[in-house]
């Protein structure tokens, strides 16, 4: 009898097919060699592709992993890496390290930087655009829900909210509300994704996206706390810097052990609304854990 995968193979196995397709997308581009040198730097940078493996996970929960699943986990990375790119940036936050590594405007200076942040954001939705099995009703609502999702109501928002609120002191409800935009969102929109590809239900997918919000929380609780007591070797930059930033966190507002309780309590919310779904919950679940104990 075949042995189920663990979790952990899952995220091997998928982050080798996501990675080797993100650098294919980008050695293809009729573009500037600079230019897709810079994109590839920070895509090669060494992140743990949450939110592709959440997207391919739900589709394994429903039975099948497709090629254009893969297009898509590849698009929503280079979003998600463009941010990267922009909010490490003088103007936004102003880091030197990203994953261990210089940050792209360290190594490629400013404006490159912002182009290959740019390129990133502008050719996912090519790689979107371009699906080839599947019909142009669900591509067009693919496309709408990444840009919501990415855009000034959703990630872009989250991050304006999170600069004017720097030296600010936030409510609990608000720092949920810049959060959810900042980070959950992008990784609801993974399993939401996923989720349609698959071809579920209207209440499977507001499930999965519901599922999606609490773990972008719990994801967001875990960096904060990190920032506090995690090491720096494993983090790959340094620690202390929200402090130092004058940055809102939960630790900040709650203290160390409320924020960990409340961690806990969006880790049990979101696998409460993945309970209602009709699928292999096994690596979701897993991932779900992963999340709330990961070191790095």
């Amino acid at each position: 009898m075949k042995r189920p995968l663990s979790m952990h193979q899952f995220i091997q196995n998928e982050k080798q097919e996501i990675d080797k397709r993100l650098i294919s997308f980008i050695e293809q581009l009729n573009a500037p060699a600079s230019l897709k040198e810079a994109m590839i730097y920070s895509l090669e940078a060494g992140g743990k592709r949450i939110r592709p493996v959440l997207l391919l996970a739900t589709m394994r929960g429903f039975g099948n992993i497709t090629e254009s699943g893969y297009h898509v986990a590849c698009a929503i990375e280079m979003i998600h890496t463009y941010s990267l790119i922009h909010d490490d940036l003088p103007a936004m936050d102003d880091d030197d390290l990203r994953r261990g590594k210089p940050t792209n405007h360290k190594i490629f200076g400013e404006a490159l930087a912002i182009l290959a942040g740019d390129g990133l954001l502008t050719h996912s939705f090519k790689v979107v655009a371009d699906l080839k099995d599947v019909d142009h009703k669900e591509k067009i609502k693919l496309v709408s829900i990444i840009s919501e999702a990415a855009g000034p109501s959703g990630m872009v928002g989250g991050q304006v909210e999170d600069m004017e609120a720097e030296g600010e002191e936030l409510e609990l409800e608000q720092l949920q509300q810049i959060h959810h935009r900042k980070t959950g969102d992008l990784l609801a929109l993974s399993l939401e994704c996923g989720a349609i590809l698959s071809k579920a239900t209207d209440k499977e997918v507001e499930e999965l996206k519901l599922f999606g919000k609490h773990l972008g929380l719990a994801f967001q609780i875990k960096d904060d706390l990190l920032d506090v007591e995690g090491d720096e070797e494993k983090i790959g930059k340094p620690t202390g810097s929200d402090e130092t930033n004058d940055k809102n966190t939960y630790p900040k507002i709650l203290g160390l052990n409320q924020a960990k309780e409340k961690l806990a309590y969006h880790l049990d919310e979101a696998k409460f609304h993945l309970e209602q779904v009709n699928m292999d919950k096994t690596i979701l679940k897993d991932l779900a854990d992963y999340i709330g104990t990961r070191s790095n």
